[in-house]
């Protein structure tokens, strides 16, 4: 497409992560910040702060605005130039801390558990309110051009934003992170193998993020399960992934039968996952 410079494609294919780009205007903006607040009083709760975390994921299938944002040509012009023409919205997840919180991402890899071959993905995180350094952005580690999977722990991480409260378990050079902050409104890409963590907002506002993440058609299931994915542009000639609908009703029955389907299938597949990296990871370490 050309979204992207030659200069930024070589930048990402080096260090794994490109920011900051814009995206919604301010009446974009309010509108996205009123679907998270009628979503939130349809849930009765924060949406992290809801016993089931399933509500944090992939809220594309439950509402339309959600599902334009996931189909926004702003950002697949760009995914387009580094995944390829054809491409699959794989998850989504709400990423949000509250005012002086202690909620943290420790150092982590976003495929680590995704259970997909190749481990080829991009992440989009939008702001949907200003996700400064105070309010606890996104630092990123540079791949130095060679992406590789580490090996990770799950569930030992203190107030994670993380569904399995993750982190890296071998050496990492932290020497040179890079902040990446975010106006209300922008968005970051990062690469599914590139370290990155966030750390506690300190500020007095929300912040509100969402991940999108992106696969392309080629991409398959790595184990038993079969999860769900929907395309988002070009053509998918592989078929390698459970068909989806996008939302015609928020909050539907229909739709909320869909997101049941898809987020199940995507945890069957994640604790499976999680379950052979610790295997793998318990075999490689030293005796």
């Amino acid at each position: 497409m050309g979204a992207l410079s030659a200069d930024k494609v070589t930048q990402w294919k080096y260090d794994g992560f490109l920011s900051p780009f814009p995206l919604l205007d301010e009446e974009e903006l309010q509108a996205c910040r009123q679907g998270v607040a009628r979503y939130e009083a349809w849930l009765g709760s924060p949406v992290n702060a809801h016993p089931e975390m399933k509500w944090r994921t992939m809220p594309y299938l439950l509402m339309p605005w959600a599902a334009r944002l996931a189909r926004d040509p702003r950002i697949l012009d760009k995914v387009e130039d580094l995944l390829g023409p054809d491409l699959l919205i794989f998850t989504s997840t709400f990423f949000i801390k509250e005012p002086h919180s202690p909620t943290i991402a420790a150092w982590h890899q976003d495929s680590t558990y995704y259970g997909l071959e190749p481990r080829e993905e991009v992440t989009v995180w939008i702001a949907l309110t200003e996700a400064s350094e105070a309010a606890g952005c996104m630092d990123a580690l540079s791949l130095r051009g060679k992406p590789r999977q580490m090996s990770h722990v799950s569930r030992v991480v203190k107030d994670s934003v993380n569904r399995a409260g993750q982190v890296i378990a071998e050496p990492l050079d932290e020497r040179a992170p890079v902040a990446m902050p975010l106006e209300a409104g922008w968005f970051s890409m990062h690469h599914g193998l590139c370290p990155h963590r966030s750390g506690p907002n300190t500020s007095q506002h929300r912040r509100i993020g969402l991940g999108l993440n992106y696969i392309p058609t080629r991409a398959r299931p790595a184990g038993s399960v079969r999860q769900a994915a929907l395309l988002v542009r070009g053509t998918d000639r592989y078929g390698n992934f459970e068909p989806a609908d996008w939302p015609k009703n928020e909050l539907g029955e229909n739709e909320v039968g869909m997101h049941e389907r898809a987020v199940g299938l995507y945890r069957d597949a994640y604790l499976e996952e999680e379950a052979k990296h610790a295997k793998r990871s318990a075999q490689l370490a030293p005796a």
